[in-house]
């Protein structure tokens, strides 16, 4: 079901310095996911959306609202999108919110940081490269295995890693500033170091100078008691394996996190890709400290 709703706010403050993607301000323009990817941390029941993967909800009011709110900014900072749901998911291509709301972005002059699955991505280059030409314009392509048929089983609702790299690519050829968001990397399917090296060294190909990393996955709630149904289905067996590791946990490292750590960051720097990110808005410096 595809419902629309009237949103009071768009844009909030990050806290704190956000050295992930680099944000200052967040917006959510959807509630809901078409992508349907077994392992989202927006099923949580702090998310209070009880149909995540029934309902999607189209806040029609969103640019009229990130207008406002973004005009009454007295500094300009990096808008980033796509961190409860998928900004490009299939409904964008109809109701258009992300198209609407970069247009917006551009005319008030701050930047933007776009995370998505989809190589929709692509129909919005022009746009990108205005707001590239006053502020930070970056895209972001999630890609956590090299394997189509394994990304299908765990994102089935995304276009395959094979259509991100070339989205990738040609983002970068039209000089949008790309990187690849590699989160999260599943414990026992995703934390090998052939398919974490072959996914850097692909993206270096397409012209990707930032990957940020997060060996492992969060469970908790909903999101646990969905995630362990799709393995289930999917993956017989596997299910123990993480009941056995984690229990209830909610940060959930891979066993091989540290293992993987030393040469991820070891072949990021040979091939000169960041694995980390500052807001425009964050301090260059540690903030003095009044009282001793």
């Amino acid at each position: 079901m595809i419902r629309e709703i009237h949103a009071k706010t768009i844009l909030s403050r990050v806290a704190g310095v956000d050295t992930h993607f680099g944000l200052d301000y967040g917006m959510n323009l959807y509630r809901g996911c078409q992508h349907h990817c077994i392992y989202c941390d927006s099923r949580s029941e702090c998310y209070g959306n009880d149909r995540f993967d029934e309902d999607v909800l189209v806040k029609v009011n969103a640019v009229e609202i990130l207008g406002k709110e973004l005009r009454a900014k007295r500094r300009k900072g990096v808008v980033g999108t796509g961190s409860m749901n998928d900004p490009y998911m299939p409904l964008e291509e109809k109701a258009g919110l992300t198209r609407a709301a970069l247009e917006v972005v551009a005319e008030c002059g701050f930047g933007v940081h776009v995370v998505t699955k989809s190589d929709r991505v692509l129909r919005d280059i022009p746009v990108l490269q205005r707001i590239a030409r006053t502020s930070t314009a970056a895209v972001s392509l999630t890609i956590t295995t090299m394997d189509d048929d394994l990304a299908r089983r765990v994102e089935p609702g995304a276009p395959p890693p094979s259509a991100r790299f070339s989205a990738l690519a040609r983002l970068s050829e039209a000089a949008i500033e790309t990187r690849i968001a590699l989160m999260p990397v599943l414990p026992f399917l995703e934390d090998t170091w052939d398919n974490v090296s072959r996914i850097v060294e692909e993206g270096y190909r397409c012209g990707v100078r930032t990957v940020i990393p997060w060996f492992g996955m969060s469970l908790r709630d909903r999101q646990r008691s969905y995630f362990y149904h799709r393995l289930d289905e999917s993956f017989p067996g596997l299910r123990e394996r993480y009941e056995k590791a984690y229990g209830c946990d909610y940060v959930c490292p891979s066993p091989r996190a540290v293992a993987l750590r030393a040469p991820f960051e070891a072949l990021c720097a040979r091939l000169g890709i960041r694995t980390s990110v500052r807001p425009t808005l964050a301090p260059t410096v540690e903030e003095p400290q009044l009282f001793g």
